[in-house]
């Protein structure tokens, strides 16, 4: 009988899935030294090797089923393996796996089930079989009511997806906001999402513009009110003037379809992260001698 201690030692010293150190120390009679140098010669281990490399290619996706409506940011090293079957069949399955939970926190979806294992087992086994680093990102879960609408849209083949929420408006309406959201790059759906701090910290910065033009302090004060409405419409998703007609705000289009805005993700590939710098010659090299 292997031990889950086992297993997990084994895990930790090779970064290969629960299974496949169990099925290693199977092999091996429980002998850790023999069970690592199965799993190199399997090619397993060798997804540890790739923990510090830099993922921040990949794609963002979507599932809809029902009520439901799953998000995720899947990340690879390079856009080339993003491409792949290989890694287009973990995308899915980590989506599938999502929509049928309730989990609520990263670390709970990568322990969810799938059929090599949890979903962080199927990650580290890909990332062996395929060669590069792969992760799991970000990911949400969202689940709506009947008078309600999701509004899904996927930018460049999976570069950016952006998932809405609407109440009261229908689903071509919530596709036109998500189509909004994806070209305008706003961080919060409305004004009062907007942390207290960044607020203060924008408003001294403003301040102090004002004041370096050389204004009075009262006039000061009241200029940064009407440039801190200019910093709401630059990122807030309500403010902002509509795409597709630019007399109105986000807001009023919804409102004038007989909605209101609820939720609102946008998930960028690699957004915030260091990416690599390599021409694409020395990618496909890479894959060819993996």
């Amino acid at each position: 009988m292997i031990s889950a201690s086992l297993v997990k030692e084994l895990r930790e010293k090779t970064g290969a899935g629960m299974m496949d150190c169990k099925k290693a120390l199977e092999a091996n009679n429980g002998d850790i030294n023999a069970s690592v140098d199965w799993l190199r010669e399997k090619g397993i281990s060798k997804a540890a090797k790739k923990a510090d490399r830099i993922a921040a290619e990949g794609t963002a996706a979507i599932l809809i089923k029902n009520n439901n409506a799953v998000i995720i940011e899947v990340n690879s090293e390079t856009d080339f393996v993003a491409k792949n079957e290989e890694f287009k069949s973990l995308v899915t399955e980590i989506l599938e796996a999502i929509i049928k939970s309730d989990v609520k926190t990263l670390e709970d979806v990568l322990a969810l089930p799938t059929s090599e294992g949890t979903i962080n087992d199927l990650i580290t086994q890909k990332t062996a079989k395929i060669g590069e680093k792969l992760s799991l990102r970000r990911c949400a879960k969202v689940t709506k009511n009947d008078n309600e609408s999701f509004g899904e849209y996927i930018h460049m083949g999976g570069k950016i997806a952006v998932l809405t929420v609407l109440e009261g408006a229908k689903e071509e309406v919530a596709k036109d906001v998500a189509m909004h959201a994806a070209a305008m790059r706003p961080a919060y759906v409305r004004i009062s999402d907007v942390p207290e701090e960044e607020v203060n910290k924008e408003k001294e910065v403003l301040k102090e513009q004002a004041l370096n033009e050389g204004k009075p302090a009262e006039i000061a004060e009241k200029m940064v009110i009407g440039r801190l409405n200019k910093f709401y419409k630059e990122i807030c998703l309500e403010e902002q003037p509509f795409v597709k007609d630019g007399d109105i705000n986000v807001k009023t289009f919804v409102k004038n379809n007989g909605g209101t805005i609820k939720e609102m993700y946008r998930f960028e590939v690699g957004e915030g992260m260091q990416k690599r710098e390599e021409n694409f010659a020395e990618e496909v090299a890479k894959q060819m001698n993996n």
